[in-house]
Parts: structure tokens; sequence; C-alpha cells
């Protein structure tokens, strides 16, 4: 079974290379693929961002946009990651966007989808005030800690990536990742 996860990764990677190299080529198809792939993410991490619905689809679309005029005119790397340049690119958007609007900027931790189902509401309803307890717990950490925690957690982007994101090491994120989850530990445990 191990063998078949890894397996499953190493052809993952495969996969995400080809893109990157369809899309260095400025392959608008490879792109739209791309944008598939990612857009569900990016938005999300946008929304813990800004919380505005309509501002985040605006946002969200400016990201793509961007992204593809840096391709357009600078090209990508081969050994970057696509993932990490439409995260990078989301992030400088988003610290546009709050200096555009001249306030500081807050993260919130919202419920990250509606409740599809009506058939256990209380469940949903524990579900939504742990959610909740844990967002007022994650308020209270530096937003640094907060960053790092929501990519690596909430995004399930690797060490590597997050440094590409943050302009880091991956070393600086291991160690702010630890750190964020020991702070985050003491306060859930006050």
């Amino acid at each position: 079974m191990a063998f078949q996860k890894q397996l499953g990764k190493i052809i993952d990677a495969g996969k995400e290379k080809i893109l990157l190299i369809r899309v260095k080529n400025k392959d608008k198809s490879a792109f739209v693929e791309a944008y598939d792939k990612y857009v569900d993410q990016v938005y999300r991490f946008i929304y813990f961002k800004v919380s505005d619905k309509e501002e985040v689809k605006d946002l969200t679309s400016l990201t793509f946009l961007k992204a593809w005029e840096y391709i357009q005119d600078r090209g990508i790397n081969e050994d970057r990651s696509i993932k990490a340049l439409f995260y990078k690119i989301a992030r400088n958007v988003v610290i546009d966007y709050y200096r555009a609007q001249s306030k500081r900027q807050v993260t919130s931790i919202e419920l990250l989808g509606e409740i599809r189902s009506d058939v256990d509401i209380i469940t949903n309803l524990e579900n939504k005030l742990e959610i909740e307890r844990v967002s007022g717990k994650m308020l209270q950490l530096k937003s640094e800690y907060r960053e790092v925690l929501m990519f690596y957690y909430v995004d399930e982007l690797s060490t590597r990536e997050i440094a590409k994101i943050l302009g880091k090491t991956s070393g600086n994120i291991r160690v702010t990742l630890h750190r964020a989850l020991k702070t985050f530990k003491e306060i859930v445990n006050e």
C-alpha cells in the first residue's frame, strides 16, 4: 500500500512537471488545465485573507491574470512549481488589495464550505462551533504563524513550496511551523 502511495506521488510529480513545461512554452490549454487544477485552492487561500466573496472572486481572477502575464513576460523556471507561483502571486495580490484599501490585514478562518446536507444539523452546528473556537484561537497567533499553518495544513503545501512563496528557506519554514504548532497547542490548552 505504501508503495502504491509513493508511486502515485511520483506519477503526480511527473504530470505536474509536464504541465509546467507546457505552461512554460505558453500553451494556453495547459494554463487552463493548471487554472482548473488550482483555482479552488487559490480561491480558498484568498478567502481566508479577505472573506468578502465578491472581492475574493475578483482577486482570484486577478491572480490568474497576473500569473498568465508573468509567464508571458518572464517565463517560468522549471525548478519552480506552478502551484507555488499561483500562491506567491495570490499573496501579493492580497497585499496590494489591503494597501489599496488602506486597511490592516486581518486573517480569519471561517467555515470552508456551505453545509451540504440538512440531515444532521446538530453535527454541523457542533462542527461550526468547533471551527469558530479554533478560528478564535488561530487569531491569537502571529500572522506569520497563521499563514504557515494554513499553507501546510489547509492547502497541503510542502515546506519547500511554502519557502518559495514566502521567499524563505525550507529550514526556516520548518522551524516556523514547529514554533507555530507549539504556540497553537499552548493557546488551545489555556
